[in-house]
């Protein structure tokens, strides 16, 4: 909480209970949950909190560099709170995204076409495809097919 603490008062953001309850949630979070996700976890302690208070607190943090957008595929923006270089995984059967870690991948040359015109403040690969549990279940209800090749 103290990085939390210092990077609002830098940007001259209040620290409201529902800030740092939001913070929190997605802090302690597992995954890389959705606002919508966060919200339904706090109104048990803020029943009046709404899910446009929690979704712009989630853009406010990403904007100030607390946390990141994680990368997605149509659903809803998912949110990251760890800041520090990993990669991630997106199945696209569950929608679960996990991070992963590979020396090797950062050290992959950037473009010189990005390198010249752009900076780079950083660098993360998302890999899509089909979990383990997502490929073994596709693999146990493949259907058969019946035809014989002529």
């Amino acid at each position: 909480m103290d990085r939390f603490t210092q990077l609002c008062k830098n940007h001259g953001l209040k620290i409201t209970p529902q800030r740092a309850a939001v913070y929190a949630a997605l802090k302690n979070s597992k995954e890389h949950p959705s606002a919508d996700q966060i919200h339904k976890q706090l109104l048990h302690s803020f029943p009046n909190i709404s899910l446009d208070t929690v979704n712009r607190t989630l853009i406010t943090f990403a904007r100030i560099q607390i946390i990141d957008v994680v990368e997605g595929q149509g659903d809803p923006r998912r949110f990251d709170p760890n800041r520090e270089d990993h990669h991630h995984f997106y199945c696209l059967s569950c929608n679960t995204i996990f991070d992963f870690h590979d020396p090797d991948l950062e050290q992959l040359p950037l473009p010189e076409e990005i390198t010249r015109t752009c900076t780079i403040t950083g660098k993360r690969l998302c890999l899509t495809g089909y979990c383990e549990d997502c490929r073994q279940h596709k693999q146990k209800h493949q259907p058969i097919n019946f035809c014989k090749p002529y």
